[in-house]
């Protein structure tokens, strides 16, 4: 059986088994896949580390594109994430509909958890700032290296948890209350491309066709993506 590896952001590995295992069963291919953030990933394939097929924010996959370590013609969008925010599962769910609302909710929260690097921990950051709150925030806030920020609300050291909301469905015992205002926002873009040094262009290339077909949508979109 030929197998095919893959350097994925932590964005997607929600959907990933169930994707992996569709594609072994249409393909004969095995897909093994390592999680990171997406910083961290260029880091390792900038030193070197062998992947046949890497999925990034597209301004990460951007990156490798233009170092020539992914080849051009693959290139593909699979999904789209908004940022959200979590409460453990069985507490009330504050509003967030509106910018007013969300600036309620994130003062009153008594610790708000979000991550240090990574597309949401950067736009949230952002954020606070110019809705004016970022010392309030910041006072108590439980900010992680990386990961996934909602197993805060898990042990109890936060009330709220941001991150991409196919993030936030990763762990058991949280409820999803909802997207940030999309009008606070920009998408995080993630895509997908053969590494240039794979000798295994033929299965990779297939992979990344299959991200893109109908099969895959309803996985995507379970796991808090937007096809």
């Amino acid at each position: 059986m030929e197998v095919i590896r893959v350097l994925s952001t932590l964005a997607v590995k929600g959907a990933f088994a169930e994707l992996a295992a569709q594609f072994q069963r249409s393909s004969g291919a095995r897909v093994e896949a390592d999680f990171a953030p997406t910083l961290a990933l260029l880091e390792r394939l900038r030193r070197g580390e062998a992947a046949d097929v890497v999925i990034l924010t597209r301004e990460g996959l951007s990156e490798m594109l233009g170092e020539h370590r992914v080849a051009a013609a693959s290139y593909v969008d699979i999904a789209k994430s908004w940022v959200g925010i979590a409460v453990k599962a069985g507490r009330a769910h504050p509003d967030i509909s509106t910018e007013a609302a969300l600036r309620t909710a994130l003062v009153q929260a008594r610790a708000v958890a979000y991550s240090r690097i990574g597309a949401s921990g950067i736009l949230f950051s952002e954020l606070i700032v110019r809705l004016g709150i970022a010392h309030i925030v910041n006072a108590h806030a439980v900010i992680i290296p990386s990961g996934l920020t909602a197993e805060r609300l898990i042990t109890d050291e936060a009330d709220l948890a941001v991150q991409q909301i196919s993030e936030l469905k990763q762990v058991e015992g949280v409820e999803v209350v909802g997207p940030i205002p999309r009008e606070l926002q920009v998408p995080a873009i993630f895509s997908a491309g053969c590494m240039m040094a794979t000798d295994k262009v033929v299965v990779a290339e297939q992979f990344l066709k299959f991200l893109r077909s109908p099969e895959a949508v309803p996985v995507l979109r379970e796991a808090g993506l937007e096809p």
